[in-house]
């Protein structure tokens, strides 16, 4: 099993595939919840926001959103995602519907009740943070990052900025598919993601090239 994400000591980057993780079992402190189904990313930093669990006969069939910082430990191989949630507080969670766009104010509402800072009120790929973990416990910093910046007008002031948009998350199942293209023509099409389980940003895109070249599989910087 792998360490809490985020407390690693510098090493290489352990990536997942997108396809395995949705045969995970989403388990919390007091039993299992669901099966991680989907995942939203932002396509802006290419970084995956939450996990889309189907919790199944459990609360019939609901979807409910499980955000990386919950996330204390990924098994591949029992295929479970331990996370630090318990069953009534999935339960009890703000309702999604993964048909319609995921907004601000949802956002707003999940980070609140779970009491996570907003991964947008920062410069960095989690706000303030490079890792997802002190999103919920803000005084645990993983090795090697440091405090927050002192500039806290100009980060209060982007902060705020954010606050006003809309997200810009993407359904990685609905974007498997899609064409690729490069500056001199067509590479392929999306078929996985490789994401990076310490701070969940999504660092290759597994193409294939079949339609115009058979060879193997490819792997393209999304950025």
């Amino acid at each position: 099993m792998s360490q809490r994400p985020g407390t690693e000591t510098a090493a290489a980057p352990v990536l997942r595939r997108f396809t395995d993780l949705c045969r995970h079992t989403i388990q919390a402190s007091d039993g299992d919840v669901g099966r991680v189904e989907d995942v939203y990313f932002d396509d802006h930093s290419w970084t995956v926001r939450y996990l889309i669990v189907d919790t199944g006969t459990w609360l019939s069939g609901r979807k409910v959103l499980v955000s990386p910082a919950a996330i204390r430990g990924l098994d591949a191989a029992a295929a479970r995602v331990q996370t630090g949630l318990t069953r009534r507080q999935v339960e009890e969670s703000p309702s999604i519907d993964t048909a319609k766009p995921v907004s601000r104010q949802h956002e707003t509402a999940l980070h609140s009740y779970y009491g996570y800072e907003p991964y947008w009120a920062g410069p960095d790929r989690w706000g303030l943070y490079a890792y997802p973990y002190p999103l919920l416990q803000a005084d645990v910093l993983p090795p090697n990052q440091g405090p927050p910046s002192e500039n806290r007008a100009a980060e209060e002031l982007a902060a705020r900025e954010r606050q006003d948009q809309e997200p810009h998350l993407r359904s990685a199942r609905a974007v498997t598919g899609y064409a690729t293209r490069a500056t001199d023509g067509d590479l392929g099409h999306v078929e996985d993601f490789l994401i990076d389980e310490r701070d969940w940003a999504i660092r290759h895109l597994v193409v294939d090239p079949r339609s115009w070249w058979p060879g193997p599989h490819v792997l393209v910087d999304p950025e």
